[in-house]
């Protein structure tokens, strides 16, 4: 039989590799989509769901109403489909500032809150810039709780409708999760 001697740090790499495996094998890739309901303008149907809660000075290019350092809280429905009576999935709730003075976009920071089915009182944190009139928007999602406690990964935004006039918008969110 041969003789097989292992140093030290080779026994020590062959740990770390199997923990490694063995981690990398628990973890798994969740992916989820909805629709948020962003109401700035109220309807008979739907009450504002955004609000302006401090005006910048200097207008934005594109749109003379928006102004850089707005900012705006919001508590949007989220919903299985595009359709505001679709079943309802949660909310989500935080806040967006017009940070970029060359553009229409914000910093988003926003909890998704799930009010019903298995992710039921289980909620995300998704931060970072987005520019509305991108087609596809990547914000990171940088933790969670409940079901969602250690996630990370990412989130797309895109417009699905948009209102020019009451600035009411529909915004499909596909998220890529490892928890």
């Amino acid at each position: 039989m041969a003789n097989i001697k292992l140093s030290t740090m080779q026994l020590q790499l062959i740990l770390v590799s199997m923990a490694l495996a063995t981690a990398a094998a628990t973890t798994t890739t969740t992916h989820l989509q909805f629709y948020m309901h962003d109401i700035f303008t109220a309807t008979a149907d739907s009450p504002a769901t955004g609000v302006t809660v401090a005006k910048g000075t200097a207008g934005l290019p594109g749109d003379p109403n928006v102004h850089f350092g707005d900012i705006h809280v919001i508590d949007d429905p989220l919903t299985e489909g595009p359709d505001p009576s679709s079943p309802a999935v949660g909310q989500v709730q935080g806040f967006e500032v017009f940070a970029v003075q060359q553009e229409i976009s914000v910093m988003l920071s926003a909890n998704i809150v799930f009010t019903a089915g298995k992710y039921n009182g289980s909620y995300l944190v998704v931060l970072g810039k987005d520019a509305f009139f991108d087609e596809v928007r990547e914000l990171p999602v940088i933790g969670g709780s409940g079901r969602f406690r250690g996630a990370t990964g990412y989130s797309l935004f895109t417009t699905h409708g948009f209102n020019d006039t009451t600035k009411n918008a529909v915004v499909k969110i596909d998220v890529y999760l490892r928890v």
